[in-house]
């Protein structure tokens, strides 16, 4: 799957109206607003494509879960996230309708993912990493290694931890000694309710 032209600022601010109004409705079952199944979405919210979304409430994470595989078309893929995220993340307990106006949602659409073959290859601030061995898989998304302020070897460590794997499995893959090792990196286009590097 190739890379596509980046969402621009209305076909964000839509997207992010829909997941708030997809949240709202399953909340509040009696509230109205834009639905994701309109017939009159842009084509690049139409498109299939990897997606997370995150909740904060007051600044802390509320609740995060995602696809980093293409399925649905985008638009009701976020919405159904925004849900999932709410009421699903095993983390936290489910969002209450009092907790919705403190809500403030971050949506991060997913670019193809690449497979590397060094550590030396990953960017961040850039990159966000999916390691996979055996069963075991894990992804941390490029802002999260920002705001840790992760180098490029902290960062597979952590996403090792996600994955189920001790923090250094890393290593021999780096050194081209475990072909079953596998890490891709992603880029990722990521907006929110809030401007960046808002509080």
């Amino acid at each position: 799957m190739k890379n596509t032209s980046p969402l621009t600022p209305a076909e964000q601010e839509l997207l992010l109206a829909l997941a708030r109004a997809g949240l709202r409705a399953d909340l509040c079952p009696s509230a109205t607003g834009p639905a994701a199944d309109d017939a009159d979405l842009p084509p690049a919210l139409e498109r299939p494509a990897g997606a997370f979304v995150t909740l904060h409430s007051k600044g802390k994470l509320r609740g995060c879960l995602g696809s980093p595989s293409p399925g649905p078309p985008l638009a009701r893929l976020v919405v159904d996230l925004a849900v999932s995220a709410a009421t699903g993340d095993p983390r936290f307990p489910p969002v209450t309708v009092a907790e919705m106006d403190a809500l403030d949602i971050e949506i991060s659409v997913l670019g193809a993912p690449v497979r590397l073959q060094h550590a030396s290859q990953i960017e961040v601030g850039r990159h966000g990493l999916i390691i996979e061995q055996g069963s075991s898989r894990g992804l941390v998304l490029p802002q999260v290694a920002t705001a840790q302020g992760w180098d490029a070897e902290t960062f597979l460590s952590h996403t090792c931890l996600k994955a189920g794997l001790p923090g250094d499995a890393w290593r021999d893959w780096d050194a081209g000694k475990d072909p079953d090792f596998s890490v891709e990196a992603f880029t990722a286009q990521v907006f929110g309710e809030k401007p960046a590097g808002g509080p």
